[in-house]
């Protein structure tokens, strides 16, 4: 686990806001960069309200945006039983030889030995397994490559508070994904076209990229009452040569590196050495962010309105402090933003 300063108790709640049912954003909008865009002053608290295509106005030549190109992986597969019992899995981790951990339903009816069948029969699959957490164990059987079957039969794990159905899959994936992996996707980044991003580097901010796989334990709540006793899952993160580089030369030349998630966040302060620079590698990070952290790696940060007692909200309030944070989101709810995975944006400098 990575150490923190010394805090004595947070306590969970201290991070809780009221949220209104109907301000959780069901379906994307049709504009990716029409959403709207809370800009959070985070040494005076003070915020704006503009649109997210005008982040334009709030980079400056020689910053750097820091994003994470991690693809959502069609991860949920609905199959059935050979008796024709309804079957749900979900893809959490590939453990190698056709065999990945999954979360199941019905759990009591997948049992060691027990056979799904998916689609018309192109894939199926046989229980190995219980594990430790409930989770199972699962081989599958299929012919050819297996990120192909899934993109034809999978659906995408869209977190438990959205209930409408998506229209288009690929709105729930950055325009810049290309490293197939994470379960569920890194939702800052949704706001970006291709067009804003041409926009920006012609401006000479530059744009690199990280990879971190994000896992479901992203919407783990935090069930302990002391923020210190919560355990953060892991993540496998990457830091390629070139955006080593390129925040290298950033740092040196006196820009800004600015964090497109709490995922590009998370990756930079696991990767990054005391003073500040950095290294290319890999690694499996379980850092958990939270007041009383002193960032190494990160200038300004672009993100979603994040659940309440959070780890996520935890990690906002160690940047921007937690009576800041928590007065943006009370105006935000004033303002009738939309919050969460398809919701709007908020950008702390």
């Amino acid at each position: 686990m990575t150490q923190q300063p010394a805090v004595s108790q947070l306590k969970t709640e201290d991070f809780w806001y009221d949220l209104p049912e109907e301000l959780i954003a069901q379906t994307p909008l049709t504009q990716r960069d029409a959403s709207r865009l809370l800009v959070l002053d985070r040494e005076t608290g003070e915020t704006c309200h503009r649109h997210f295509y005008d982040i334009y106005d709030y980079l400056q030549p020689g910053d750097c945006l820091v994003m994470n190109d991690s693809r959502v992986l069609p991860a949920r597969l609905l199959g059935r039983r050979p008796s024709g019992g309804a079957v749900e899995l979900l893809l959490l981790r590939d453990l190698g030889n056709k065999q990945w951990e999954c979360l199941a339903k019905p759990g009591r009816k997948l049992q060691p030995g027990q056979k799904v069948i998916f689609g018309d029969g192109e894939l199926t699959a046989t229980i190995v397994s219980v594990l430790e957490d409930g989770n199972r164990l699962v081989e599958f059987h299929y012919d050819g490559i297996f990120l192909e079957v899934l993109e034809r039969l999978g659906k995408m794990p869209l977190p438990p508070y959205i209930k409408a159905q998506l229209e288009d899959q690929e709105r729930y994936q950055t325009v810049y994904s290309r490293e197939v992996g994470s379960a569920a996707a890194p939702t800052a980044g949704l706001h970006f076209t291709s067009e804003l991003m041409e926009k920006l580097r012609n401006k000479g901010i530059s744009i690199a990229f990280v990879t971190l796989h994000v896992g479901l334990g992203t919407f783990r709540p935090v069930k302990v009452e002391n923020v210190l006793d919560h355990h953060m899952h892991s993540e496998l993160c990457i830091l390629p040569e070139e955006t080593a580089a390129i925040l290298n030369k950033t740092r040196d030349e006196g820009g800004r590196i600015i964090c497109v998630g709490t995922t590009s966040c998370r990756t930079l302060e696991s990767m990054a050495s005391p003073d500040g620079t950095f290294v290319a590698g890999s690694k499996w990070t379980d850092i958990f962010i939270y007041p009383g952290y002193q960032f190494k790696a990160m200038d300004g940060l672009i993100t979603n309105f994040h659940l309440p007692e959070s780890t996520l909200v935890m990690l906002v309030s160690a940047f921007a402090g937690r009576e800041n944070i928590l007065n943006a989101y009370k105006e935000a709810v004033r303002e009738k933003y939309r919050f969460f995975s398809f919701g709007d944006a908020m950008l702390i400098l």
